[in-house]
């Protein structure tokens, strides 16, 4: 899943919310130096993709996508989902989309000396662009596709997943609505079992 889902799925509790963002940012091990929550939100995020790569869904999504964009077809689902949780998002929060946003970017700029450098370089661009928001148009994944094409030399060619979203809109649309039901029940069990886990 991509920045949207991720943050909707931590819940609460702000560290918890840091760690599952930077999750990407922090490899192996070195979960261990950062508190205890913002450990949980790692390891929830690494329990969300191994979930989701693994969920047949998911893989019917990627499937329809992989001739054409290969191992760059699972990225491009993580974006395309983001979309529908924006797009339909009423469905799944009291708090409109952009109250929600503008208080994860608070939430970050609060905790901003302890982002991973990467993740520091990345935050006002975010902010600034208003991403998350912007997933809920077709203009705005526009946006990203091509950003994320960018970032890959060209060689990706993500940009042109517009049109398989265009084509197959209602497929995925259907398609994230069924899986995200089951992402969301399971992602609400493993932050109640991580949250209660002993110390490492």
């Amino acid at each position: 899943m991509n920045f949207l889902a991720h943050i909707y799925l931590s819940g609460r509790n702000e560290e918890v919310i840091i760690g599952n963002f930077i999750a990407d940012n922090v490899k192996g091990r070195s979960y261990l130096s950062f508190s205890r929550d913002i450990q949980t939100g790692i390891l929830l995020h690494r329990a969300i993709d191994s979930f989701t790569d693994s969920h047949a869904i998911f893989k019917k999504s990627k499937k329809r996508l992989f001739q054409r964009y290969g191992h760059y077809s699972g990225v491009i689902v993580d974006i395309l989902y983001d979309h529908f949780l924006a797009k339909n998002w009423s469905d799944y929060c009291d708090v409109d989309l952009e109250t929600y946003v503008a208080d994860f970017y608070d939430i970050l700029e609060r905790h901003f000396d302890i982002l991973p450098e990467a993740v520091q370089h990345l935050t006002p661009f975010m902010i600034a662009d208003n991403w998350l928001v912007s997933y809920s148009t077709t203009d705005g994944i526009k946006k990203v596709l091509e950003g994320m094409n960018r970032r890959t030399k060209n060689r990706s060619k993500m940009n042109n997943a517009i049109d398989e979203l265009a084509q197959f809109y209602r497929e995925f649309n259907r398609e994230f609505k069924e899986f995200f039901d089951e992402l969301k029940s399971y992602s609400e069990e493993q932050l109640k079992i991580l949250s209660s886990r002993d110390e490492l």
